[in-house]
C-alpha cells in the first residue's frame, strides 16, 4: 500500500480486522436493500488506494449473491461485516467501509443518508 498517514481506524468486534482510512466520512449511507438492512451497515465510500486493511491470513470471508456485483467481507472470528468490494473491473474505483465499525465518537456529526436500495435506488433524503 502507498505510504499515507492513517487518520481513523475501524475494527471488527474482536479486533482481528482493522481498516485504516485517511479521513472520516462526511456522510454515510444506510441502505434498505435485503442484505444491507440485515447487516445494519452504515456505508462510507473510499477510493481503494486510500484504505489499508489489516487482516490475519485467512481472517476474512466473503459473500456475494444475486448478480454478484459486490463481495461483502466479514471477520471469520466474530462475523462483523467490515467492507465490500466490487467484483467487476469498471467499478473497482470504490470500496465500501462499514462505518458502524468506527468508534461511535468518530461518527458524531456525520450525516446519515438513506438509500432506497429495496426499490428505486434513489436517496430518500
Amino acid at each position: 500500500m502507498d505510504q499515507h498517514t492513517d487518520k481513523c481506524t475501524a475494527s471488527c468486534h474482536c479486533g482481528a480486522i482493522r481498516i485504516h482510512v485517511r479521513r472520516l466520512p462526511r456522510t454515510v449511507t444506510s441502505c434498505n436493500c435485503s442484505i444491507c438492512r440485515r447487516y445494519g451497515a452504515l456505508w462510507a465510500y473510499y477510493k481503494p488506494a486510500s484504505v489499508r486493511i489489516e487482516a490475519p491470513k485467512g481472517g476474512l470471508s466473503k459473500y456475494s449473491w444475486n448478480r454478484r456485483v459486490r463481495d461483502y467481507h466479514r471477520c471469520k472470528r466474530c462475523g462483523c461485516v467490515t467492507h465490500y468490494t466490487y467484483r467487476k473491473t469498471q467499478r473497482k474505483t470504490t470500496l465500501g467501509v462499514n462505518a458502524a465499525n468506527f468508534a461511535a465518537s468518530d461518527l458524531v456529526g456525520v450525516r446519515i443518508r438513506h438509500l432506497d436500495g429495496a426499490k428505486s435506488w434513489k436517496m430518500l433524503d
